[in-house]
């Protein structure tokens, strides 16, 4: 059984201040607690709360950090989670993605589930959990590995007669056979009544599981809709793939999150590209649902209408946020709308109701693709207001001049690689990528002021390298076996590198052998973990090899294959195309090759389209601020959050500060530093009178080292 840990508290059990459900969630964060990651369920990410504000933010300290006392040692381990917080408790997720309850006044732990007691331990992020109560019964729904949770709120104890024992399969009921395939949920899922609205995290290659949507019953675990994101035969959007593509295409996923219009009672669900993520050769066609906000009713899962940000997606342009609900005005009329932004840098702002966009959007002529057998899109959606909020074009007089020598190889770099605009298809010589395949806008989302209208929202503002090459192919039956440095070179390397040293989004496999047995690694091989897809196809012998290439020994003992069901074939790939691996273009120093500013924070009024400001966010740690000159800005993963105080407060920086600042002139109004980068988006709530604001210290990317502290920060008792 998975552990529970449970403390006594002091005094009577916290009572509920209201029905906290998702059929009474409240246009925005008033009152005392933060309920749901995104503050309420349209994701405003606002509070009313204003005891912090301008005239004495300067004051905060820290009142309480926690430890989780989890994350692995010498590892790369994160925290992106938002916590929420209700009648006093905190609820938040661990690097190891335990659960913990803790009194959100003191940081003191109530309790702790761990899902990983007894079986293999998943390796993925985790951003939050969600909260649904009737009565005296309050359930926490989170996800680990495969499986979705539901737990008592009050004991961290699995619900039994929720799914299993307490949880289901996230695989069951996508139509299809995915055993094979990688699928977590990294983000939480909405509330509506009773209902549980759920996305998927999935692969990126050949062979991906779909990406689905589902709906499951908060009491039993029962599906009760499922709303096929690749559409099968008769279904809108199934002349947007070729004959027969929902049977075997993946991706189309909602792994973000999502936002709610409980009075309307409808989900708003953001979807990813469709795989594989950079050719698109066996998926020629426009592939709906990917790339798509999907306003759906929330009881049926009946489609209402949808929006394409993107059209055969070939950039891994997925939406990387749940999209925000508010209120605009428009010709003297009050509209209520939903914004989403983009990887690229757009907001798309739509009629929540009709899903007619509020601003022009007008289709332009991109560039063909020069790879054989793909057919790029030969339009794609720009919106005309507002402005972007990250760089989307660069020339040669963008590159950074921070260094003589550095400045020239970037420049012939640059002259060599493909640069059409924004969607400039990726190719064998190189397409610059910006924003990069991480943004522009990301995970962190944006914020809304739902007394302004205003939207704040930070960016990363570097290129990226998107490299195509044909595809690596198996030797002839009979050819002797390659090395394990050549098998390395030819399957690995594009995603753990030349060096194996790995980059955010695979992980270093430099000392590999000290942290798996060669047992584990050959299992790895055999099935994949993660994104990472198997490699069973490989001969015996070239795994052997490969495996002792990577623990460093002259040769890997035999192990044993792994067990297959009767039948079972190995994958093999068949687009002529791969991806190289993903590339942060950087200089010969590590910097980022474009001129700075290389993070952004900007607010956007949503009722006439203007930006109101647009700051540097962030300084890269080793550079000073010359005198006259702005902070650099630094790549950023995480989100703002936005309080009647006239706060945006905001970490997300390589620097590992948080800062508050004033919402109507961008002046940085305080900062402090953390024990670890903050790569997760704040919540802020109330208790006993005094508001605390609260973020995740887990560092982990951009090469910064990892924590596993939460930190609440308040104002000095008087």
């Amino acid at each position: 059984m998975p552990t529970i840990t449970l403390l006594p508290r002091r005094g009577a059990l916290l009572t509920l201040a209201g029905l906290l459900c998702g059929c009474d969630a409240r246009p925005h964060a008033g009152g005392d607690d933060w309920p749901v990651t995104g503050g309420e369920a349209g994701n405003s990410r606002y509070s009313s709360l204003d005891q912090i504000n301008r005239d004495n933010v300067a004051d905060l300290r820290v009142a309480w950090t926690f430890h989780t006392g989890d994350a692995p040692p010498g590892g790369r381990s994160e925290i992106q989670a938002t916590p929420i917080v209700i009648d006093g408790v905190l609820y938040a997720t661990t690097p190891a993605l335990a659960v913990v309850a803790l009194r959100a006044d003191s940081g003191r732990l109530v309790w702790r589930f761990d899902p990983f007691a007894n079986r293999e331990r998943a390796t993925h992020v985790n951003r939050g959990v969600a909260y649904w109560a009737d009565g005296r019964d309050r359930r926490i729904f989170f996800s680990a590995g495969r499986r979705l949770y539901a737990l008592d709120a009050t004991t961290g104890r699995p619900i039994p007669t929720f799914g299993d024992s307490g949880w289901v399969d996230l695989a069951t009921g996508l139509g299809r056979d995915v055993d094979d395939a990688f699928l977590v949920a990294t983000s939480p899922g909405v509330i509506y009544r009773d209902l549980l609205v759920q996305g998927t995290r999935v692969g990126e290659g050949e062979g991906a599981a779909p990406g689905h949507v589902r709906a499951y019953d908060v009491r039993t675990g029962e599906i009760r809709w499922t709303f096929h994101t690749i559409p099968r035969p008769g279904d809108v959007g199934y002349d947007t793939w070729p004959s027969d593509a929902w049977r075997t295409a993946g991706g189309a996923n909602s792994w973000a999150g999502m936002s709610v219009d409980v009075r309307r009672g409808i989900v708003y669900v953001p979807t990813g590209s469709a795989t594989p993520d950079f050719y698109g050769g066996a998926r020629i066609g426009a592939n709906l649902f990917a790339n798509s906000l999907l306003a759906l009713d929330a009881s049926t899962g009946r489609r209402l209408w949808h929006f394409q940000t993107v059209h055969h997606d070939l950039w891994d342009r997925d939406l990387p946020a749940a999209p925000n609900l508010l209120t605009v005005t428009r010709d003297a009329r009050r509209v209520d709308a939903v914004a989403q932004i983009t990887k690229s840098g757009f907001v798309f702002l739509f009629d929540r109701e009709s899903g007619r966009s509020l601003f022009p959007i007008e289709e332009r002529a991109v560039p063909a693709s020069d790879l054989p057998g793909e057919q790029a899109w030969p339009t794609q959606p720009f919106p005309l207001a507002p402005a972007p909020f990250a760089r989307q074009t660069m020339t040669d007089a963008d590159l950074a001049d921070l260094s003589p020598n550095a400045h020239a190889a970037a420049l012939g770099r640059f002259r060599a690689l493909r640069s059409n605009g924004l969607f400039t298809p990726p190719s064998r010589d190189g397409s610059i990528v910006l924003p990069g395949f991480d943004g522009g806008g990301e995970w962190g989302g944006a914020a809304v002021d739902p007394e302004t209208g205003v939207l704040y929202v930070n960016a990363s503002d570097v290129p990226w390298i998107a490299a195509m090459r044909e595809a690596a192919r198996l030797p002839p039956p009979g050819s002797p076996p390659r090395t394990g440095a050549e098998v390395y070179a030819a399957a690995c390397a594009s995603c753990h590198g030349i060096d194996r040293r790995g980059n955010d989004r695979a992980l270093s496999l430099v000392g590999v052998g000290t942290r798996l047995s060669t047992e584990q690694i050959h299992e790895v091989l055999e099935r994949g973990r993660g994104f990472m897809p198997s490699f069973a196809n490989l001969p015996e012998a070239e795994k052997e090899a490969v495996l002792a290439y990577l623990v460093r020994v002259r040769r890997a003992r035999s192990v044993p294959r792994v067990d297959r069901p009767p039948g079972w074939r190995p994958p093999r790939p068949t687009a002529p195309y791969e991806f190289v691996g993903y590339e942060r273009w950087r200089d010969s120093s590590g910097l980022p090759v474009i001129r700075p500013p290389w993070g952004t924070l900007t607010a956007i009024d949503l009722n006439t389209g203007e930006h109101r400001w647009r700051i540097p966010l962030g300084q890269h740690p080793g550079l000073s601020v010359a005198p006259g000159r702005a902070a650099t800005g630094t790549e950023q993963y995480g989100g703002p959050i936005v309080t009647a105080g006239g706060l945006v407060f905001i970490a997300a920086t390589l620097d590992a500060k948080f800062r508050a600042f004033d919402t109507a002139t961008g002046r940085l109004l305080w900062e402090t530093p953390l024990p670890a980068a903050g790569y997760a988006t704040p919540a802020t709530f109330s208790v006993g009178g005094t508001q605390y604001v609260v973020i995740a210290a887990g560092g982990g990317k951009l090469g910064t080292a990892s924590g596993d502290a939460y930190v609440a920060f308040a104002l000095p008792a008087r």
